[in-house]
């Protein structure tokens, strides 16, 4: 029911690994826009599609913006630092090589965002420095938590967001890129305010690409503003490292249990992101905390969970999926035991956005009569995909079937809860579709003769008319 995103990487990148991660569990291909050049993703995307080709899964592709990092330079040798040890990080452009303990910044407003008394963190904490004074060129600073730095490592100011621009040249060209290769989804990097996340949906609409965009918090900047900014999205992700190196790392939890709620209310998808199964890049086995927010995701009601680096570049990727799989499962299939959880029931209406579609009770009607009957699955009947989202995010306790002509909106709607679409030509006669939908549920497997299902549309009537219908049917 609840879906996965994996990041492809040098381990994964192959149709045999891609199909493989598809058959233990993959919904949506992630690509990584801050690796690889677009020819290697665009390899990616080929491959995925001719998995798709076969005929058994429809994945979604996900394009994730760079978005616009600050990073220390380049380095002969890594850098031991200790605490107490003075470190600095300038912009001087006219050094060729700096003393043992300074190293420059990829970001010239760097010594204007950071003032004295502020804590910076190397990879979201790996090191941290002190900021003891700042002169026009350096940020001098003190090591807090001493490690070792190498190259080109991400820094934050905890607290803060650089004033930098939330699309940069490199993400528009990316952008483009996905444009051209017809991607799903965009996951936009840094979201600082919605006006960053309207600027790309308006720029995606008027290029006639119906891509959703989904806003990544992962800054102090976009916590002061969710509401605004998940209500222009199309669906969010919560990005957990850099949020927790710009937040204190014991709100992390809050805001994540935020972000899932405020989209539940506004029927949009979240995905939990970050260092979910981060033991098992190198490890085959998770550790028990790591099972714990797995659990915690999927019972907040976010619509997907992701893995990063445990399938682009990690010893165990299908070890790691199947581990978030059989977590997921594992909660899901507790229902009855754990009914008095949100995710098991309807948003209360109270907590709703104020704009309901008409619809929405139809959603509620069919997910309550699908629970009450115990049907084998809910069937719906979608041209834009609307009203497939409306029953998913009523978190039905059966698969949801949503049938649609549009090559495209099958791969958006991998990553709704709950959602397996399936491509069908919609006849003039309703209810030759509804028989070749069926037939088509048999032939696959998902159904079997003498199932109970619950159908329900908006447009299953004859000359052009529309009528908001539930029925129940049995499989013959």
């Amino acid at each position: 029911m609840s879906k996965i995103v994996c990041t492809i990487g040098p381990n994964t990148c192959d149709i045999e690994s891609i199909e493989r991660l598809a058959e233990t569990g993959m919904d949506i291909v992630r690509l990584n826009m801050s690796h690889g050049t677009h020819d290697w993703h665009r390899t990616v995307i080929y491959n995925a599609r001719e998995v798709n080709a076969k005929g058994r899964f429809n994945l979604g592709i996900l394009l994730d913006t760079k978005g616009p990092e600050v990073r220390s330079g380049d380095l002969k040798a890594p850098i031991k630092v200790k605490r107490g040890q003075k470190f600095i990080w300038t912009i001087r452009k006219d050094v060729e090589t700096f003393d043992d303990f300074t190293v420059d910044v990829s970001y010239d407003d760097f010594v204007n965002d950071v003032h004295i008394g502020d804590t910076l963190l190397v990879d979201g904490g790996m090191c941290s420095f002190l900021c003891t004074e700042v002169t026009g060129t350096d940020v001098v600073s003190e090591c807090v938590d001493g490690g070792t730095l190498t190259s080109r490592r991400h820094l934050n100011v905890r607290g803060k967001s650089a004033s930098l621009p939330a699309i940069t040249a490199k993400d528009w060209e990316d952008i483009k890129f996905g444009m051209e290769m017809n991607v799903d989804f965009y996951a936009l990097s840094f979201v600082k305010h919605e006006d960053d996340v309207a600027t790309l949906r308006d720029y995606l609409r008027e290029n006639n690409s119906k891509a959703l965009v989904l806003s990544k918090i992962e800054s102090a900047d976009a916590v002061k503003r969710l509401q605004p900014i998940l209500e222009v999205s199309d669906g969010a992700m919560v990005a957990r490292g850099d949020l927790g190196a710009e937040i204190p790392i014991e709100d992390v939890p809050l805001v994540q249990d935020q972000i899932v709620n405020i989209n539940r209310a506004l029927r949009k998808p979240t995905i939990v992101a970050t260092h979910m199964l981060e033991s098992m890049i190198t490890y085959p086995t998770p550790t028990r905390a790591e099972v714990a927010d797995i659990t915690e995701a999927v019972r907040q009601g976010a619509d997907a969970t992701m893995l990063s680096g445990e399938t682009a570049n990690g010893s165990y990727p299908y070890k790691a999926l199947h581990v978030m799989v059989t977590v997921a499962e594992s909660v899901v299939s507790q229902d009855s035991a754990l009914s008095e959880n949100d995710l098991f029931s309807p948003v209360l209406r109270s907590q709703e956005s104020n704009l309901q579609d008409p619809r929405l009770d139809l959603a509620y009607g069919a997910s309550t009569m699908a629970s009450r009957l115990n049907v084998a699955a809910i069937v719906v009947f979608t041209r834009v995909g609307t009203y497939a989202k409306l029953v998913a995010s009523t978190r039905p306790r059966c698969p949801i079937i949503a049938f649609t002509p549009d090559g495209d909106l099958v791969r958006r709607l991998t990553l709704f809860w709950g959602v397996k679409p399936i491509q069908l030509d919609f006849s003039t006669d309703p209810e030759e579709t509804v028989s070749r939908a069926v037939e088509l549920l048999v032939e696959k497997g998902l159904t079997s003769t003498g199932d109970t299902i619950v159908i329900t549309s908006d447009m299953l009537v004859k000359d052009n008319n529309t009528v908001n219908t539930i029925q129940v049917r049995t499989v013959h």
